[in-house]
């Protein structure tokens, strides 16, 4: 129940700091400067009458109070949106922030082609990209946290019981080698020819780099990985110029001139992207519309 007083800016203020424990990131997020929020959340306080966060720990932390209320304010603050969505739809033109996080690399779907259509189609809405450091799995924690409406991730195996993946693509991971490399000469290869081998791969999080750890944890084989970039697209630069080999994604290396590729015969390695949504609360209406965008940008 909100209180008299209250203001739905408020509660965005305050869910945006609950949600990235700080204020500096919470400003930015909202676009305002950080004075606003800081003012914005102590009049909620005062209007009900308790501390909502903890601003003496490193991170700014929930209270009890705080807690109590973050549930609260995240209906309250769905439930202005989707009012604004209908009423934004009856006058034909959506309002308001998409929230998408991306991979580095996701040359299967044209993604800066569907967002241009998108924004041609709907000019109101705001779109917000981003990236996660930790890949994939960064992707879905802040979707799990409400700092993302929907992401575009790779992400094998079963999602958590709090996400919804929808898949959008999938790619064979093949070997990828120097031309001038022992292997090169061969057309395919086992988890266990490339024991002792140097491997460049992305960080820990990202897809393609969960698919071939576990497909080697099956294995029972180790691996060294020397290199790790963030983009899968460079990878194959960093192959021809001899600083290891790497299992990319087929659509990644394609024709490149100066490396070799090699099929895995006993490991079964597929890239998948997917469209990771929430379970636990409704898009709204700009997500909706750009999820039912996506299928005509598909390969």
């Amino acid at each position: 129940m909100i209180l008299g007083g209250v203001e739905l800016r408020q509660l965005e203020y305050f869910v945006a700091v609950a949600e990235e424990q700080n204020f500096t990131r919470a400003a930015a997020r909202l676009h305002v400067v950080q004075s606003a929020v800081s003012a914005a959340v102590k009049t909620l306080e005062r209007e009900l009458g308790a501390a909502l966060l903890d601003r003496n720990s490193k991170r700014v932390l929930l209270t009890d109070a705080g807690a109590a209320l973050l549930p609260r304010a995240r209906i309250a603050l769905d439930a202005a949106r989707d009012a604004r969505d209908a009423v934004a739809e009856v006058h034909g033109g959506l309002r308001g922030t998409l929230r998408i996080g991306t991979m580095t690399s996701i040359r299967l779907l044209h993604l800066p082609a569907l967002l241009g259509e998108f924004h041609r189609r709907h000019p109101g809405v705001l779109l917000h990209t981003s990236v996660a450091p930790s890949g994939s799995q960064g992707l879905i924690d802040a979707l799990t946290e409400r700092r993302l409406d929907l992401a575009f991730v790779s992400l094998p195996g079963a999602p958590p019981a709090e996400i919804h993946l929808t898949e959008l693509a999938r790619s064979v991971i093949d070997l990828v080698v120097p031309d001038d490399h022992p292997l090169a000469a061969r057309e395919a290869v086992s988890l266990r020819d490339l024991a002792g081998l140097d491997f460049i791969d992305s960080p820990i999080g990202y897809g393609n780099r969960t698919v071939t750890d576990r497909a080697f944890a099956t294995a029972g084989l180790s691996r060294r990985v020397t290199i790790e970039i963030p983009d899968i697209a460079t990878g194959v630069d960093h192959v021809r110029h001899g600083l290891g080999i790497a299992l990319l994604p087929r659509f990644v290396v394609a024709d490149a001139p100066g490396v070799r590729r090699l099929t895995v015969t006993d490991a079964d390695l597929d890239w998948i992207a997917s469209l990771a949504t929430p379970v636990d609360r409704p898009v709204g209406a700009a997500a909706r519309a750009l999820i039912a965008l996506t299928g005509e940008f598909l390969p």
